[in-house]
């Protein structure tokens, strides 16, 4: 069974049709990158799948539980979005982290608040959790650094640790390296291979064609709100079938 199905997605943005007809599915373990031009669709679709937009047509299944569909009233729909949203785990292109706190802080902030709200976790285990993730992304020494002292690299490796923090089903990246210099753009992608390599089951928009296509297991060109085109990385982006995916590779190879 498919951990994550997405049905005949669709979102509006007053007269702009966004999103129209996204269809796919992803099976537990796999990665899948999202390749397209600006203005495609890519980060709508993730905001839509981590209940930061509503969409306006189609369903979200995750592990064979629908926890979207056009037919809920606003109610069902505004009714236990958090917990949906733990389905998802989300790494912003700008990492997003909270300057006041430092990196375990950042990492460990939501599951304290959880623990405060459902009870069954002690602070001295979610700590330890949240030291353990630093470790795992090399940062084990900046445990008590604040943002402003990290790095570009190190603060979008401390995105990750926190996203990874409450165990989502899914991971969801948005362009993670388009913020940073190219020296640093590394260090991000070893950690997100080493994840794909673990079989972490992740979706990642990413401008990076040739790590899309080595670290991916399904790879979708987007263009203009809809899936031109899907499947294997290396068919896609070395033998695309469509005129609209071959333009896009062509032009991004000139601009690059």
């Amino acid at each position: 069974m498919a951990i994550l199905e997405v049905s005949h997605l669709e979102k509006q943005f007053g007269a702009t049709q966004v999103l129209q007809d996204i269809s796919f599915s992803l099976e537990k373990g796999q990665a899948l990158s999202i390749i397209g031009a600006s203005g495609s669709g890519k980060t709508t679709l993730l905001r839509c799948l981590n209940f930061l937009e509503k969409p306006d047509g189609g369903s979200i299944s995750v592990a064979g539980t629908t926890i979207f569909s056009a037919e809920d009233s606003p109610a069902q729909y505004e009714r236990d979005i958090r917990t949906k949203r733990l389905h998802f785990g989300l790494v912003f292109q700008n990492f997003n982290l909270f300057p006041q706190y430092t990196a375990l802080q950042n990492i460990t902030l939501a599951r304290e608040l959880l623990a405060k709200e459902h009870g069954g976790e002690s602070h001295a285990s979610i700590e330890a959790a949240g030291r353990a993730l630093l470790e795992q992304m090399g940062l084990a020494d900046r445990a008590d650094h604040y943002p402003y002292q990290l790095s570009g690299g190190q603060q979008q490796r401390v995105a990750i640790a926190r996203a990874l923090a409450l165990q989502p089903d899914i991971l969801c990246f948005d362009e993670p390296t388009s913020a940073l210099d190219p020296e640093l753009t590394g260090e991000v992608l070893r950690v997100i291979r080493t994840l794909a390599e673990k079989r972490t089951t992740m979706i990642i928009v990413t401008h990076e064609m040739a790590f899309a296509r080595d670290v991916a297991d399904r790879l979708i060109f987007m263009d203009g709100g809809v899936i031109v085109e899907q499947g294997d990385p290396h068919q896609v982006i070395d033998h695309p079938r469509c005129e609209r995916t071959r333009q896009f590779l062509a032009r991004y190879a000139e601009e690059s």
